[in-house]
């Protein structure tokens, strides 16, 4: 057992640890004083500080400065996209889209997915075929599983019928490449390694939308709200970090998770599909969720049944639900390894894991 003052946190994809150079950034954001939309001088170096952050993760993404408009976090993203821009338009969704898309299009039509979790082009394909005008909402990676979506694929469709395309890239900003220019992007600071409470949505271009939150003119109108500048700095920060590191090193010990995991007769979801290199899903057939989460966290280590977005409930996985999985849609948690897991702490989950799928499993022969 781990020591219980110092639990091992394998939870990343609800929250990353902060970033060293995340932590910096929050600290010197702290000590300005001005507000960034005051035109005094304390104001305009705020500002500067402000367009500075915006340049950088605009660039992260081949964009120029004017498409990022700053929000509270990814929800807030989603929502404010799919305020924009599904007004007078169909909405089409993946069936594992996370909640943020899912509770903010709740009339969308379902775009399904395979056993793997890979989004149906054939399906989309023919949706759009029809000439409707179209808001196409597709994650980057899915959250639960780690499945990447065929972007490429789908952006072309989009581009070829007319439809707008937003992809919700909170779980992959950072963790893999991201080339897609012609579509709307939504990003979470936190999820990266920088502070809560700041997000973004990338547009396509420099141009007016229609504002979810109005006030005081902030981000020209796009978004309303005093911007949360330290958070803001700190976001940055983390993104320049993240796209900096070398995953393969999280990708080899995720890849050791699953190999003992299964040895111990768990499966993985979409582990035959592309996916983020540090996320996996252990589905153990016959014990709930919550009776493996409770044993590994009364054992020191931190992992969850899927999104953290829940109001701390453990509930069955409408992603795993739409992947086909029945009885294994509330018998599965979900592992993901942050940027600065440690070797020794994965042998250590390794160990615990298999001793609790030993005695859980026999518990049910």
């Amino acid at each position: 057992m781990t020591n219980a003052s110092a639990p091992t946190y394998l939870d990343a994809n609800a929250t990353e640890p902060l970033r060293p150079a995340a932590r910096e950034a929050v600290l010197e954001g702290l000590m300005l004083s001005g507000n960034p939309s005051s035109v005094h001088a304390e104001g305009r170096e705020a500002r500067r500080f402000l367009e500075n952050a915006r340049s950088q993760i605009s660039a992260g993404f081949g964009r120029i400065s004017g498409t990022c408009v700053f929000t509270s976090g990814g929800t807030e993203a989603d929502a404010m996209a799919i305020h924009a821009f599904g007004r007078g338009r169909r909405i089409l969704i993946g069936a594992t889209e996370h909640d943020a898309v899912r509770k903010a299009a709740p009339e969308a039509d379902i775009i399904p997915v395979n056993g793997q979790g890979v989004l149906d082009l054939e399906y989309l394909r023919k949706k759009l075929s029809d000439g409707v005008p179209t808001l196409v909402c597709v994650m980057s990676a899915n959250n639960e599983t780690g499945v990447l979506s065929p972007l490429r694929d789908v952006a072309t469709l989009c581009r070829d019928s007319g439809a707008h395309l937003h992809v919700d890239a909170v779980q992959s900003a950072g963790r893999i490449p991201f080339e897609l220019t012609e579509c709307s992007v939504a990003l979470s600071g936190h999820k990266m390694g920088g502070p809560k409470g700041a997000g973004a949505l990338l547009l396509p271009q420099d141009e007016p939308i229609d504002a979810l939150m109005i006030g005081g003119g902030q981000e020209r109108g796009r978004r309303g709200g005093t911007q949360p500048l330290p958070a803001i700095l700190g976001m940055a920060a983390a993104f320049e970090e993240a796209q900096k590191q070398d995953w393969s090193h999280v990708d080899r010990l995720r890849e050791r998770v699953e190999q003992v995991a299964m040895e111990s007769g768990a499966r993985v979801a979409g582990r035959g599909a592309p996916r983020l290199p540090n996320t996996s899903c252990l589905i153990l057939d016959g014990v709930a969720a919550q009776v493996q989460l409770m044993t590994l966290d009364l054992d020191g280590f931190c992992v969850s049944a899927g999104s953290a977005c829940s109001s701390g409930k453990v509930s069955a996985s409408h992603v795993l639900t739409a992947m086909g999985e029945t009885t294994g849609a509330s018998q599965a948690i979900r592992v993901s390894l942050p940027w600065d897991v440690r070797e020794e702490q994965v042998e250590a989950f390794c160990a615990a894991y298999e001793r609790m799928a030993a005695r859980l499993r026999k518990a049910i022969s």
